[in-house]
């Protein structure tokens, strides 16, 4: 089969590998569209340390079943499905209390460390365990599902925020999980959601989605501009999707007395924590690790409009494409959001593997 194989750090090649097999209580899956995470491009320039080569990237998927392993029985040949990116074990301490993001035997499709290797599916044929498939809606494309991945993201950093309903919420960050969280923030509950950015197409982008207001500013001046729309209150929550020092600081200064600060971005390892703000404020700090079951609810949603993705989609690309697509999002090309790629595409035109 036809790969995109990240050979070494910063170079990928479309590669012939052999097409796997689906194993007891795997699900075999005909690759249709495959996201470009941004965590994949962290991986491909070696930065995260989670995609060590030679590696077959690629976790935000969708696609036609194959074949099934020996055991299967919700899955046969010919369904259309999405699948979880987190491969959890169902019998540890975690996942007997259904936080299966937390799973001490975590494994993530697509991902390679020290401590596990798995397959993604930036290829025409990927092997998944049956337990983290979910069947698609029959009205739901194959692109828009490569995004479910994505909005259980964002799904899950706001469900952890334990909203009750008509609060004042800032995104900050405008990429494509703050979009997400922006919608996922409205669709649940929230009454205002603000978002701010440093890059004025990307708050356009939030406007048409639903922002009810824009921030171009970072630091103190973006604080001021909250202060001014909550008449010097601050927001209930502000959802943090960037992940470095200055962004926590004005996340922390931006959200009232009481409020809590959701942290999805984690862009720094490290970051300073004004703490006695954080103290005297009483100020709840919720860390949230990619998704726990959201996937039906996301699928919900994306069904019934109520959170769009398609605006995000920038463009559908075959694997032959995908180092080029790669190289452009690796040196922040303006106005780039999600490129999708579809394995199917280098088939039809009969693309020959090798470097690209």
């Amino acid at each position: 089969m036809k790969a995109l194989l990240l050979s070494e750090y910063s170079k990928l090649d479309v590669a012939d590998l052999p097409r796997p097999a689906a194993g007891a209580g795997e699900v075999l899956v005909q690759v249709a569209a495959c996201g470009i995470c941004g965590s994949d491009v962290h991986g491909y320039d070696g930065s995260s340390g989670r995609r060590i080569p030679p590696l077959v990237m690629g976790h935000e998927a969708a696609g036609i079943v194959a074949g099934v392993g020996e055991g299967v029985s919700r899955f046969a040949p010919g369904d259309r499905v999405t699948f979880d990116s987190t491969v959890y074990c169902g019998s540890c301490e975690f996942c007997a209390q259904g936080l299966v993001n937390l799973c001490d035997q975590r494994q993530v499709i697509g991902v390679s460390t020290p401590d596990f290797r798995r397959a993604g599916a930036f290829a025409e044929f990927v092997t998944v365990p049956e337990h983290i498939v979910y069947k698609l809606p029959e009205a739901m494309g194959f692109s828009e599902a490569a995004m479910l991945e994505a909005v259980s993201v964002a799904l899950h950093a706001v469900n952890v925020t334990e909203l009750k309903g008509g609060e004042t919420a800032l995104v900050l960050g405008a990429g494509m999980i703050g979009l997400l969280t922006l919608q996922a923030a409205k669709a649940l509950g929230c009454r205002r959601v603000f978002v701010a950015d440093v890059d004025a197409t990307r708050l356009k982008l939030a406007s048409d989605l639903g922002a009810d207001a824009t921030i171009l500013a970072s630091g103190d001046a973006m604080v001021q501009e909250v202060l001014k729309l909550t008449n010097g209150r601050g927001v209930d929550v502000v959802m943090e999707a960037v992940g470095r020092d200055e962004t926590v600081a004005a996340s922390i200064d931006a959200v009232r007395k009481g409020g809590t600060v959701t942290l999805i971005g984690n862009i720094t390892p490290q970051v300073t924590l004004p703490l006695q703000k954080v103290v005297s404020r009483q100020i709840r700090l919720q860390g949230s690790c990619a998704s726990c079951g959201e996937y039906p609810q996301a699928m919900e949603l994306i069904s019934n409009g109520k959170i769009r993705v398609a605006p995000l989609i920038t463009a559908v690309a075959s694997l032959h494409d995908g180092a080029r697509w790669f190289e452009r999002l690796h040196s922040r090309e303006p106005n780039l959001m999600k490129i999708v790629l579809d394995p199917r595409m280098d088939a039809a035109t009969n693309v020959s593997g090798g470097g690209q």
